[in-house]
């Protein structure tokens, strides 16, 4: 799993460098569909069921958009906040991960809103390693990743989780990003073993979100901005191993 987290790293560090004014969507999707099929990997996203299947490699968001932003002629502009998300399988082994870019010179709002989801993220992989020692519950790293993005005024979206990873991209459990009545009854404990896709996704404004008629881009019903990162995280005896960091970032968090 580590080798095809190395490989949607990379994907991302090539999505980033593409993250210019006057770039097209496609561009970017095309790029990193080529990459995967350069290493050997499939791209997991491409043909996704659904009322229709999903048509790229990556799903790219811009502003508004949550998640699942559909890749295609669109042009990048000054100012966008981009949300880059893509997963592969290498070797029978899946990984999944997603950035939040800026656009040339964003506003400090949005810089803001990516720079705080970030902190949420690594809080989260933090959390786990302390929750990991003591065997605790995913709740109680969820309601801290909840408390540290309302704390700064943004909000968790709720129609839509992390999951668990590994021959397939979605396995069980599912892994939400706040904490409520329904989210507590199906909790789950961390243990060694376990590989999480763990992705908080932040809004500006209020939590809600709506599907385009394209039945793939979730956007915000309030029009604000949202940002969204994610990692996949395989849980250890020794901590949590950050399988889709780049080679240059911190890949274990001790327990």
């Amino acid at each position: 799993m580590r080798q095809a987290g190395l490989l949607v790293a990379g994907a991302l560090k090539l999505a980033h460098s593409m993250a210019l004014p006057g770039t097209k969507l496609e561009e970017i999707d095309k790029a990193v569909d080529e990459y995967f099929l350069d290493h050997q990997a499939e791209p997991l996203f491409k043909g996704y069921p659904g009322k229709v299947p999903y048509p790229g490699s990556t799903c790219l968001s811009i502003n508004e958009q949550v998640v699942h932003g559909l890749p295609g002629p669109r042009v990048l502009a000054e100012g966008d906040l981009l949300k880059v998300d893509t997963a592969c399988r290498l070797a029978g082994w899946c990984a999944d991960a997603a950035i939040t870019v800026g656009v040339g010179k964003i506003s400090s709002a949005k810089d803001r809103l990516r720079l705080v989801a970030l902190e949420v993220l690594d809080l989260g992989i933090r959390e786990i390693a302390f929750q990991l020692k003591r065997k605790g519950l995913w709740s109680e790293v969820a309601a801290k990743m909840q408390l540290r993005a309302e704390s700064a005024g943004y909000r968790m979206v709720t129609q839509y989780v992390g999951h668990g990873i590994g021959r397939s991209m979605h396995e069980p459990p599912q892994v939400p990003n706040y904490v409520d009545r329904q989210t507590r009854r199906s909790d789950f404990r961390l243990e060694p073993g376990l590989v999480l896709a763990v992705e908080p996704m932040l809004n500006m404004g209020d939590s809600s979100t709506r599907v385009l008629r394209d039945h793939w881009t979730v956007v915000t019903r309030d029009g604000l901005a949202s940002a969204h990162v994610e990692h996949t995280l395989g849980l250890t005896e020794k901590g949590v191993w950050v399988l889709t960091a780049d080679d240059n970032a911190e890949q274990m968090v001790n327990v």
